[in-house]
């Protein structure tokens, strides 16, 4: 009786094992599944991808092989026709290797770039967009983030290979930037009532038309070339320490002066429809080839004599 006792406890025992064996090889093989995939929620993000014959499988259910999206590198998500807009970029973690990313006219409301740190472009023009992390993306030297909906965006300091930026058509009430690879900066149409570009010495050309500025001072971004600051409310601006600058364009404004006698390179002035600004002082014999101002406007190099 002892033995058979003993002969099924054995047998129960090798049951047990295999059975936990058994078990465990199922578990390993359902994470191997799971981590062979990436969750792609958004319809409209996996139709698109199959349609760019990223996603391999070719059917719309809801993943995507990582194997597959690991060797992207550049991505476009803009469809002319607009009959697939993108909600929720959920899965772009997974696409490691991109350096490209433009999802244009969409209706993304958040994104995660974290995992995304190869990227050197970046276009979400037309999206939702309220706010946008970019610290971990320190390879960017392109991005475009215009017609969103954008108060805040964080990280523009470790960005030290950022060459363009465009943040027009957004919401930015204040905006500052401490960035010396900076040489191009859009931010027309906006809520800006201060702005500082002190520490963006580089600086080649700032487009900040139609904002609610009352002051600026450019007078540390002596390598400026182009300033638009037309349809603003300045009274004043100093320009003196900008020899480069080749076009100003400051219409619509609430100038009182304006001296441009420094700024010997100057091409294009266009100063129109400042009431308070009567006359704009220049250098005896520096030409302008190409000047707009009002009626009641001149320019003169004794202006205040």
């Amino acid at each position: 009786m002892k033995i058979i006792h003993l002969l099924k406890n054995t047998i129960c025992t090798l049951f047990l094992v295999a059975l936990s064996l058994l078990l465990v090889s199922c578990s390993l093989t359902s994470t191997d599944e799971n981590d062979s995939y990436l969750n792609i929620p958004d319809p409209n993000f996996e139709q698109i991808l199959i349609a760019l014959d990223i996603d391999t499988e070719g059917s719309l259910d809801g993943q995507v092989l990582r194997a597959d999206v690991e060797k992207v590198r550049v991505l476009d998500l803009t469809i002319p026709d607009g009959n697939f807009e993108i909600q929720d970029l959920t899965g772009i973690e997974g696409f490691v290797n991109l350096t490209t990313l433009k999802a244009i006219q969409h209706e993304i409301e958040f994104i995660d770039l974290r995992s995304n740190t190869l990227l050197d472009s970046l276009y979400l023009q037309g999206n939702l967009l309220q706010e946008i992390d970019l610290s971990l993306n320190t390879n960017l030297v392109n991005v475009n983030l215009s017609t969103n909906e954008i108060y805040t965006i964080d990280g523009l300091t470790e960005l030290n290979k950022l060459k363009e930026l465009d943040l027009s058509w957004n919401f930015m009430e204040t905006f500052s930037i401490s960035n010396a690879s900076l040489e191009i900066l859009f931010l027309n149409l906006n809520e800006l009532q201060t702005l500082d570009v002190s520490e963006a010495e580089n600086l080649k050309a700032l487009n900040l038309t139609t904002n609610n500025l009352t002051d600026l001072s450019v007078s540390s971004n002596t390598q400026l070339e182009t300033l638009v600051i037309s349809n603003n409310s300045l009274k004043q601006i100093e320009l003196s320490q900008n020899p480069e600058l080749k076009y100003l364009y400051a219409s619509t404004n609430a100038f009182t002066n304006l001296d441009v006698s420094q700024n010997q390179k100057l091409v294009d002035l266009r100063v129109d429809r400042n009431p308070s600004l009567s006359c704009i002082n220049i250098e005896e014999g520096q030409e302008i080839l190409t000047v707009r101002i009002s009626e009641y406007q001149e320019i003169r190099s004794d202006c205040g004599v």
